[in-house]
């Protein structure tokens, strides 16, 4: 053990046996490159060095945010190991207050604190001006500090709102795809073209700005025939999406029209030339919640218009009585039986059904689409469309790897399946193993797939079979020698870049065709 003394007003341990064992705890957020986990390891190993304790562990959690717990690995598995006993360590160093969290709660980060203090394990802040010695001096600056770290996520999120309103009246795209018919357009700080943005592109120089530009000029024909056939037509969506499709014709994300897609893009202010934002918030961490409209920022005729401004009223004009002519019992009474049809609800299933009022109504009449759910005896469960997607996959399973075995057979391998690791065994010479990946869909309508190798037991070769939005069909394959998987953990998007999609294929021909056997003559 060491004992304590004091020197020049400060603490540091008399060393009386071995030095102090302790771990370290870094954290950089993207809010000050200033405070990167490599700057504060170096300061915490000044600390230790100057108070001879050894850091026998480190635990990182790199790009997080402080205002929750959640999402934060690191520090989780730090509270796991104190409190399961298993911590080899009598001390945690932490760069300052702020880097342990800047919780909107200040009670929260004190009984992170207080559980490794139960535990008989000092937290130490490294850069802060006072000993964490328990006195009542250090008990009332900590308290201070706190407050103060939570105070500043709640300035810097007043402030980054206010900005972002701001551009958004000045016309500028805050974020999100540009949807069929129009291009998110860079441009400088003078207002300048610089060029359009494809897919997954971002801005790279801060003073740029993106704004929303008409685009094809065959895409801006669609979207006017859409608005004209819906409006003076007479047609409804589904037929608009069964037409669209029929002439080959795909959305932005190439994919096949729905009626929901069809919906929205009827109901988007932006095809007038509006620029709109703040229709939903998730502020600080905290539950994302609907505004009320009278919340929304709104800029009219911020950037050129696809469809004339009276067109565009006709057809929300249209749309909204279809909610208007029903009760409140009536429109209870029709998502009450979509629910006995489909066994759950969603705001996709709801716009995709005919005689139904939208998801966007539903909200608006009944305050949000959660109080309509309960209305109807519907109570969300995050994983409860995940259960029956995923039984989906594990069915579609066999038929996936029935595929695979035909077509190795198909181009002559001997291509059987290995009963005891469920892989497939090519010539017996490599192994492959097949992975389903389901499609999930963000709150802001992009695509994620998630995936998780057991790397200690891979085979030579694993194909990821991404299905699609629909989870109902492969989208492509991936296939990933086992020497090039680094990680347990792959998290991947529409386009991934080329450290990934260079292992994409469209389908497995490309595998088959290698992995076929080649006769050699033998040279007398």
């Amino acid at each position: 053990m060491s004992d304590w003394h004091y020197e020049d007003g400060g603490k540091r341990p008399e060393q009386t046996g071995r030095n102090v064992r302790a771990a370290e705890y870094v954290r950089m957020s993207t809010d000050h490159q200033k405070y990167s986990t490599e700057n504060q390891a170096d300061a915490i190993r000044h600390y230790a060095t100057a108070r001879g304790i050894d850091i026998v562990r480190t635990y990182a959690d790199a790009g997080k945010s402080g205002l929750k717990i959640e999402g934060r690995d690191a520090l989780k598995q730090l509270i796991d190991d104190v409190q399961s006993g298993s911590a080899d360590y009598t001390m945690i160093l932490v760069y300052d207050i702020s880097r342990w969290g800047r919780f909107q709660d200040a009670d929260e980060s004190a009984y992170y604190e207080y559980i490794c203090k139960r535990a008989g394990i000092a937290v130490q802040y490294c850069a802060e001006q006072f000993e964490n010695d328990g006195s009542p001096v250090s008990t009332i600056v900590k308290g201070v500090k706190r407050a103060m770290a939570g105070e500043y996520s709640r300035e810097l999120s007043t402030k980054v709102f206010a900005g972002q309103g701001r551009l958004i009246e000045k016309g500028y795209r805050q974020g999100g795809p540009a949807g069929f018919g129009l291009r998110r357009t860079l441009i400088d700080e003078s207002g300048a073209i610089k060029g359009v943005l494809g897919r997954g592109e971002h801005k790279s120089i801060q003073t740029d700005r993106v704004i929303l530009t008409p685009g094809p000029e065959e895409e801006t024909d669609t979207v006017r025939q859409i608005y004209h056939a819906f409006v003076h037509g007479g047609r409804s969506e589904r037929e608009i999406a069964e037409d669209l499709n029929a002439r080959g014709i795909l959305t932005d994300l190439d994919r096949p029209w729905t009626r929901g897609t069809v919906h929205q893009l009827l109901i988007n202010e932006k095809y007038v030339g509006d620029n709109v934002w703040n229709r939903r918030s998730f502020k600080l961490k905290k539950k994302r919640v609907q505004n009320a409209p009278e919340m929304w920022i709104r800029s009219q005729g911020a950037f050129e218009g696809i469809v004339e401004r009276d067109l565009f009223e006709a057809a929300h004009s249209i749309i909204a009585a279809r909610s208007f002519r029903l009760s409140d019992d009536e429109m209870l009474e029709a998502l009450r039986g979509l629910y006995a049809s489909k066994g759950l609800l969603s705001g996709i299933v709801i716009d995709e059904c005919d005689g139904l009022p939208s998801s966007s109504a539903y909200s608006s009449r009944f305050g949000s689409l959660l109080r309509a759910y309960s209305l109807v005896g519907f109570t969300p469960d995050r994983d409860y469309r995940y259960v029956a997607i995923n039984r989906t996959l594990r069915q579609m399973h066999p038929d996936v790897l029935r595929q695979v075995l035909d077509g190795l057979r198909g181009q002559g391998s001997d291509a059987w399946q290995d009963l005891t690791s469920d892989s497939v065994i090519v010539n017996g010479e490599f192994s492959l193993s097949i992975v389903i990946v389901r499609c999930l869909v963000t709150p802001t309508g992009l695509l994620r797939w998630k995936m998780r190798f057991d790397t200690s037991a891979m085979s030579d070769i694993t194909i990821v079979v991404r299905m699609d939005i629909d989870n109902r069909a492969p989208l492509d394959f991936y296939l990933f020698p086992r020497i090039d998987v680094t990680s347990e953990r792959l998290r991947m998007a529409e386009d991934n870049g080329l450290s990934l999609d260079a292992y994409r294929f469209d389908t497995l021909d490309y595998l088959y065709e290698i992995a076929a056997p080649v006769s050699i003559a033998e040279a007398a």
